[in-house]
């Protein structure tokens, strides 16, 4: 089980025969006397089963299934949140995940703090954070609030300002988990505009997860569908499309 950072030429994710397993119990009670006792009993769960891809630097990808098929599992041991059970997984370069919007916050903190908190937790020195602070501010409005305590937000507002950092710390890949749909119509099109921006640069890499085929075919040509912890189908982003659409029939 490893999870590592190396420099290869041209491939920034690269996943090598990785297999995930969790432990599902009865209950948390059971979790937690599982630590004392092993013989407490529960279900193993193969959420990832051994699976292998590569994606390269400036890629476009969708990432397609229906729920529990193992895409969260993916990116969340892309992120570093879990790790695998079996097999190695490669990161290159710069992750901006746009998955959990608001976690990191801390509700004491007013929203001008957490950009700076949520900054340096995503490996960012003050000097660039504050270099980008007026932009984030800017693309989140949330106007005066940002001064005001995140636990006073409403929780469109801490999607926003989760959001703006995200995409405003010049990733060089970026994660996005249906999360487009943050606040009003007006806002949503401003996130897709930014995010279309973000992709047009050259060295940006995206992986997008998504049950909107068509909102994927705006972003990615290149498309992988996932079943039951297995990548089923890896290619062209209209055949993607054609194979997700067959599977839920």
């Amino acid at each position: 089980m490893r999870l590592k950072m190396e420099n290869q030429e041209d491939v920034v994710i690269k996943f090598n025969h990785v297999t995930k397993m969790y432990k599902l119990f009865k209950n948390d009670k059971k979790r937690l006397l599982y630590t004392f006792c092993k013989k407490i009993k529960f279900i193993e769960k193969r959420a990832v089963n051994d699976v292998s891809f590569e994606i390269k630097r400036g890629e476009s990808v969708a990432l397609f299934g229906r729920n529990g098929a193992g895409k969260s599992t993916i990116l969340k041991m892309i992120t570093g949140v879990c790790f695998p059970t079996d097999g190695e997984i490669v990161v290159k370069g710069r992750v901006s995940a746009l998955l959990e919007l608001t976690s990191g916050f801390d509700p004491e903190f007013t929203g001008r703090e957490n950009i700076y908190l949520k900054g340096q937790l995503l490996g960012l020195k003050d000097k660039e954070i504050s270099e980008l602070e007026h932009e984030i501010i800017n693309f989140a409005e949330i106007g005066e609030y940002i001064d005001q305590p995140v636990r006073t937000y409403s929780s469109g507002m801490k999607a926003r300002l989760g959001f703006s950092i995200n995409v405003n710390i010049n990733p060089e890949i970026l994660i996005v988990d249906e999360a487009l749909s943050v606040g009003d119509e007006e806002f949503k099109r401003k996130c897709v505009k930014k995010v279309n921006e973000i992709v047009s640069k050259e060295n940006v890499t995206l992986l997008f997860v998504t049950h909107a085929t068509s909102v994927a075919k705006e972003f990615c040509h290149r498309g992988m569908v996932m079943e039951k912890g297995v990548v089923t189908f890896d290619g062209d982003i209209q055949e993607a499309v054609d194979v997700y659409d067959n599977s839920l029939k």
